[in-house]
């Protein structure tokens, strides 16, 4: 068993994502344990700390596949900010959840229609809210 290391994430994220939790209906509740569980692991810190190569909310990440080396880049939302754009990853989502407080170089499991998992890797982060100075999103 592989066990999942410890993520940053920041007061900020960690107070919003809970009210969205708490925001959920009852019927959400496998959305709710399995983002509770990735919290579970985090280490929580000021905004201010929180260093440029981890994935907070609202920060669009670069990741590359590692059977092709094909890049994409997708941005971190809450639920009220996702407008269907493929572009956009809910927090609720598995792989949203998942992401949450990695770092650049970590690997995540994406799952794929019809294609099982794909092993991607962080490469960058091209927008992180707390390295641009936006605390209040």
């Amino acid at each position: 068993m592989t066990l999942k290391p410890n993520i940053l994430v920041s007061s900020l994220d960690l107070e919003r994502i809970e009210d969205l939790l708490d925001s959920l209906p009852a019927g959400e509740h496998s959305l709710q344990t399995a983002l509770q569980e990735e919290l579970g692991r985090a280490d929580i810190v000021d905004p201010h700390e929180i260093p440029p190569t981890v994935v907070t909310m609202n920060s669009t990440v670069r990741f590359s596949m590692e059977a092709t080396g094909e890049e994409f880049c997708k941005t971190l939302v809450y639920l009220k900010s996702l407008a269907g754009d493929t572009e956009q990853i809910s927090i609720l989502a598995p792989v949203g959840s998942a992401l949450l407080g990695l770092s650049i170089g970590d690997y995540i499991e994406w799952p794929t229609l019809g294609k099982g998992m794909l092993k991607v890797r962080i490469m960058g982060i091209p927008f992180q809210p707390e390295q641009a100075g936006q605390y209040h999103r």
